[in-house]
C-alpha cells in the first residue's frame, strides 16, 4: 500500500506544479504578456523622452538667446519690425 501512495503524491504533486506552470498567476503565458507590455511602454518612454529633450533644447534656446525669441514671435504671433511689410504669400 505504502509502494502506491509515494509515487500517486509526486505525481499528483508534479501534476500541480505543471499545472501552475501553464495555467497560474506566473505561467509562461502571462509572463509573455508582461514582456510585451514592457516593450510597449520602453517604445512609449523613448517617444516622450525624445519630445523632452526637443522641449529642454527649446527652453534653453529662449533663455540663452534673443533670436529664438524673435524667431518664435515671427512665427508663431506674426510680429514684425519697424519699417517692415509683412507679407504672406497663399499657395492654390
Amino acid at each position: 500500500m505504502v509502494n502506491r501512495v509515494v509515487p500517486l503524491v509526486l505525481m499528483s504533486l508534479l501534476a500541480i506544479v505543471h499545472a501552475q506552470l501553464w495555467l497560474g498567476h506566473g505561467s509562461v503565458a502571462y509572463v509573455k504578456e508582461l514582456q510585451q507590455q514592457i516593450q510597449e511602454q520602453n517604445a512609449a518612454n523613448a517617444i516622450e523622452k525624445a519630445e523632452n529633450d526637443r522641449l529642454a533644447s527649446e527652453v534653453n534656446d529662449l533663455k540663452d538667446g534673443l533670436a529664438m525669441v524673435e524667431e518664435k514671435a515671427r512665427s508663431e504671433l506674426g510680429m514684425v519690425k519697424p519699417n517692415e511689410i509683412y507679407v504672406q504669400i497663399m499657395k492654390k
